[in-house]
């Protein structure tokens, strides 16, 4: 495992060698050591504007190689948003690093998560939070599969979906409660009594029946949080939806 000591000397490394890279219009922390909340388990991310998108992959290509030469980088998975690239390295000592390459014309901070270390950044409009109706129709979705899973005898899938509905609920309700949505980030932050009740959500073996009785709990949970959301909504798709607990 990495310590906090060597996650530091690795970040102050890369921003010094992004320092010497001419390709690189400006940089920043971001995640959690751009807000002050770092702690044991954080990862490092870090951010940059590339000044010709043209050389925005020889600038990607040029940075891994460093990874892997110098950091001993093990494996590492590319994730798009937009036109940029954040690409993602494991290391040896489980430390995860996030770099981030943006043309320099979008490069700025789109949430408050994102301190200018070299270079400048351009005004961006920050990103919009998760749509309740997003998190319901999706929900609804999980609640459908759940059930023919069930039925046809899928039950990994089945665990998969019921969980998908009981995840959804808490993520409505992380709304609720202004906490991230995403990724289960607002979850351990939610009031117990929000939590509690979803805990008998969580499958305990697989069978039918517990799936069934799963399904139940977690369709209970997510239709609540559904009529928290919009009553009108929720009207409308709880009648179909409870016939799949019957």
């Amino acid at each position: 495992m990495y310590t906090i000591e060597e996650r530091e000397r690795l970040r102050e490394a890369l921003v010094s060698i992004a320092r010497a890279d001419a390709r690189i219009s400006g940089a920043a922390v971001t995640g959690s050591a751009a807000l002050g909340t770092e702690d044991r388990w954080s990862d490092i991310d870090l951010a940059f504007g590339i000044s010709d998108p043209a050389g925005l992959h020889d600038a990607l290509a040029h940075w891994t190689d460093v990874m892997y030469r110098d950091h001993g980088a093990l494996h590492h998975v590319d994730v798009p948003v937009g036109t940029a690239i954040y690409r993602v390295f494991l290391l040896p000592s489980t430390l995860q690093v996030d770099l981030a390459f943006f043309p320099a014309e979008e490069f700025g901070a789109l949430k408050p998560s994102f301190k200018l270390v070299i270079g400048t950044s351009v005004e961006r409009p920050p990103t919009p939070p998760t749509a309740g109706a997003h998190l319901i129709g999706w929900g609804w979705i999980y609640a459908l599969h759940a059930r023919r899973c069930i039925e046809r005898g899928n039950l990994w899938q089945a665990e998969y979906m019921v969980s998908g509905v009981r995840d959804h609920a808490l993520a409505l309700a992380s709304l609720r409660h202004r906490l991230p949505a995403d990724l289960g980030r607002g979850m351990d932050r939610l009031p117990r009594d929000v939590k509690a009740p979803l805990e008998a959500a969580l499958v305990r073996a697989l069978d039918k029946g517990e799936l069934r009785r799963a399904l139940r709990v977690a369709l209970a949970g997510f239709l609540l949080e559904v009529k928290r959301a919009d009553e009108k909504l929720a009207g409308l798709v709880s009648p179909p939806l409870l016939q799949l607990t019957e």
